[in-house]
Order: C-alpha cells, then structure tokens, then sequence
C-alpha cells in the first residue's frame, strides 16, 4: 500500500513533465525500489506495460488511484488549526491527489471565524453536525494530546470511518475504523537510529582495512586509516569515508 502511494507520487511528477511512457526500472529507481518489486506490486493491478515498451504514465496514474479509492474522491476535516493544522490546512497537494479540504474547526475563540485559505474555522462544538453536513470521509486530528480523543469521538459519530492523527496518544476507535498515527517526534528517532547504524557500518568498513598485512596493503596501494578515518599521509580514507543510505554500505 504504501509503495504504491510512492508510485502513484512519482507518476504525477512525471505526468506534471510531460512525460508519456516510462519503463519498469525508471519507475523503480525514482521510486527507491528494485524493479522486479515494482513489477511484482503493479501485476496485482493487472497487466500494466508493454514489454521493450514500459508503462503508459497516465494509464498506470489511474489504475493506482482506482486501487487506492482515490477515484471516488474524499473529503476532509481538520480539527485543531494551530501552526501544524494551519499548515496542513494550506497544503495545495491534498486537492491534487483526490483529497478535498472541507472543513476546519478548533476549540479556541481567537481562531474561530478567521479564515484559512478559502475556508471559514468553525467551533469544534459543531463538528458533529457540521461532519455529517459535509460529507466527510477522513478526519485529521492536529490538537494537543489531551483533547484528541474526545475530537476522535466527535468524527465517530458523525460516520468518520477514517482518522489520521497527529496526536501522540494512542486513540480507541471502534472496528470499522481506521486510525493512522503520525507521530513526528518517533520518525525522527528513526532517523536517528539509521543515522547512528550508517556511522557504525562505516566505522567497520573503515577498519576492515585497518587488519590488511603489510604486504597486502603494499600490494594493494593502500596505506592504513588512523582513527580520524585520514591515512597517515593525512589523505582521507576512501573506504572510512564511504557514503551510507537506507542502511547500506555504499562502497567506494
């Protein structure tokens, strides 16, 4: 699901420059995976490309979105405009990808009536009602952690049947609903964490060398890394200073 949604992305980069057909590894190197992966995620879409040809752009565009449930179009409530929801509020790519702004409501009086774009903020005391009214499939929850599950029972009742929230507690929602967390705090400690593996990875490919004989770094051309990752003519290192990315060792 999720490598689709990166498909889907990079094919309306591509529609957006014009471009009409690509080929399988393309697609798959703009998108971060290897072709036959890619290949094997499309052929559950059915047949797709033309072999010595690749794939119609806007054609494999439609499919995804129909896979995705983007053709039908979804509506979108956002509650809690502060500096992350006013962002979110204003982001021109939802319209783009079949997701409709439909309604903006927060608790606080000094935001309430103002406008965000092209939208009127709305007391959350009538998101109840006003969720029905609009037609709204997916709800955002941007508030302080304290307020969102009472936000979050608020789209329940009114059908919401999809949520995504913001907030860094865990939400309790009947069955029938999905709830997607984007806690921003815990992908960043991700990222810290492959950051600090990469590092690792390139200390040991640094002194995998660091054990080569004499003889062997003679015969090589090599001269042994010091701790600072620079030879002992003070050049650096080609292999303690190979680049890192996704967890690999790119080597020199």
């Amino acid at each position: 699901m999720t490598r689709l949604a990166t498909y889907l992305r990079v094919l309306g980069m591509l529609a957006d420059e014009g471009t009409l057909i690509v080929s399988s590894e393309e697609l798959a190197t703009a998108s971060g995976v290897g072709s036959a992966k890619l290949r094997k995620d499309l052929s559950f879409l059915g047949p797709n490309g033309v072999r010595g040809v690749g794939y119609d752009v806007l054609r494999l565009q439609a499919r995804i979105e129909n896979a995705l449930g983007l053709d039908r179009g979804h509506r979108v409530v956002l509650v809690g405009v502060g500096n992350l929801g006013r962002a979110l509020a204003g982001y021109a790519g939802f319209d783009r990808r079949g997701f409709t702004m439909a309604g903006l409501f927060d608790a606080d009086p000094a935001r309430v009536g103002t406008r965000v774009g092209n939208l009127t903020i709305r007391h959350v005391d009538g998101l109840e009602a006003a969720a029905r009214e609009l037609g709204a499939t997916i709800g955002v929850i941007a508030t302080p952690d304290a307020a969102a599950q009472g936000v979050c029972d608020l789209l329940v009742r009114s059908g919401v049947r999809s949520v995504l929230s913001f907030a860094s507690a865990p939400l309790a929602v009947p069955d029938h609903v999905e709830v997607r967390r984007v806690d921003l705090s815990v992908e960043m400690q991700v990222l810290s964490f492959h950051s600090a593996r990469n590092d690792a990875l390139a200390q040991v490919a640094g002194g995998s060398h660091a054990g080569l004989t004499d003889t062997r770094r003679a015969a090589s051309g090599l001269t042994a890394p010091s701790a600072n990752g620079h030879t002992a003519s003070g050049t650096p290192s080609p292999v303690a200073s190979a680049a890192t990315r996704n967890g690999s060792v790119i080597a020199p």
